[in-house]
């Protein structure tokens, strides 16, 4: 099926030349911070995780979201979902892929990933983290590719795939929280210090993904002749809808934890993000955008007539994914550090290299969605005519 991406038309290939390029611009900025090190970076000793580390959470959340398409078609027999899990799962693949160059980049030299593999420690979480990323990923390759192979030469899927599809169900889950336990199981950083971190981020991953998911379905729509199908578009979008009423509701919920208990520890984070600390404020900007994008997102999707309209349902959908991107791509990693447990404020602002070492992850990422779904899209319209 490979070939099948080989093939396309000039716009096909536009898009994979300017994905390329910006892939070329950020491998090339990896390299200068390879070369002169981390300092090139706005990271600190204050503030040791950046922009790297917040787009590999708020991605894992992305790769998550995969489950709700796959557990109501091979669980519950939802047949209009057949169309989109194929799609739903090759984004999770290439959500993966980027959440490990993240992780890469972000060690600054990436033979230190080898020491997770030569010197396992079972008491970190961050070695459960790459089991369940790197097994999550492939999991995910493996039930795609046979399951399109399948359907491709009109013939059911081999009966083994389907241990690996039920597995992947809480395997999906499983990346999102123990990605949580990274930071609710810091004592030190009373931002991250709460029960529902863990539910948090499958609320917001239940949401964004689906979102983008919805956007990239009617994308696939437009520049194709495969239809993954309206009905399977509405039944998403109302799981957008539930999923961000739960992520708001969640975010409510610390926010009257940290001022009712008036614990400094917690509301000095929560000032810090909305009005700013002792003059320092780089985050509140972005917080008041998630705070208005989110609701303003939840309303259009609350209504029944915007959401079946497409065209304002994916205005709807550019919304949730925004503003929880702001959430979990910005504010909430870098939020845990200010102040610092000595009191001290430390701001971070990414560097030019950062930008585009993260421009030039996210473009690879999309680079391998467009490849996989222009496998997938092959396949379907194949299968279709």
């Amino acid at each position: 099926m490979l070939e099948t991406a080989l093939k396309g038309s000039k716009k096909y290939w536009l898009l994979v030349l300017v994905l390329f390029g910006l892939h070329g611009m950020g491998a090339t900025a990896f390299l200068y911070q390879f070369t002169k090190g981390l300092t090139v970076t706005g990271m600190s000793r204050d503030v040791s995780w950046g922009i790297y580390i917040a787009q590999f959470t708020f991605l894992v959340g992305v790769a998550a979201s995969a489950v709700m398409v796959v557990l109501p078609y091979y669980l519950h027999n939802v047949k209009e979902f057949g169309k989109i899990t194929i799609l739903g799962e090759f984004l999770a693949v290439a959500s993966v892929s980027m959440c490990l160059m993240f992780i890469l980049v972000d060690l600054g030299k990436p033979t230190r990933m080898l020491n997770v593999i030569l010197h396992p420690t079972p008491n970190s979480i961050l070695f459960w983290d790459m089991i369940v990323l790197n097994g999550y990923l492939f999991l995910n390759i493996v039930i795609g590719w046979v399951v399109l192979s399948a359907e491709r030469k009109e013939v059911p899927p081999p009966k083994w795939i389907k241990p690996f599809i039920y597995v992947s169900i809480p395997w999906a889950v499983s990346i999102h929280t123990v990605t949580a336990f990274l930071y609710a199981g810091l004592p030190g950083r009373h931002f991250w210090l709460t029960a529902i971190m863990a539910a948090r981020f499958l609320g917001s991953a239940f949401a964004a993904g689906p979102a983008l998911l919805i956007l990239l379905c009617l994308i696939v729509r437009k520049v194709s002749n495969f239809d993954p199908g309206k009905v399977a578009i509405q039944k998403v979008s109302k799981i957008v809808l539930y999923a961000m009423i739960i992520s708001v509701f969640f975010v409510i919920l610390e926010l009257f934890t940290a001022f009712y208990s008036q614990i400094p520890g917690h509301t000095h984070a929560f000032v810090y993000q909305f009005v700013g600390l002792h003059g320092h404020g780089n985050l509140v900007p972005w917080t008041w955008a998630f705070a208005i994008l989110a609701v303003i997102a939840t309303v259009m999707l609350l209504v029944p007539s915007i959401r079946h309209n497409e065209t304002t349902l994916a205005i709807a959908c550019v919304l949730v994914f925004v503003s929880l991107w702001i959430e979990k791509g910005v504010t909430l990693v870098i939020t845990g550090f200010i102040p610092n447990p000595l009191d001290r404020i430390t701001e971070y602002a990414p560097t030019v290299p950062e930008l585009a070492i993260t421009a030039g992850v996210w473009a690879t990422g999309f680079l391998v969605l467009t490849i996989l779904y222009k496998i997938a899209v092959s396949v379907k319209e194949e299968v279709g005519a």
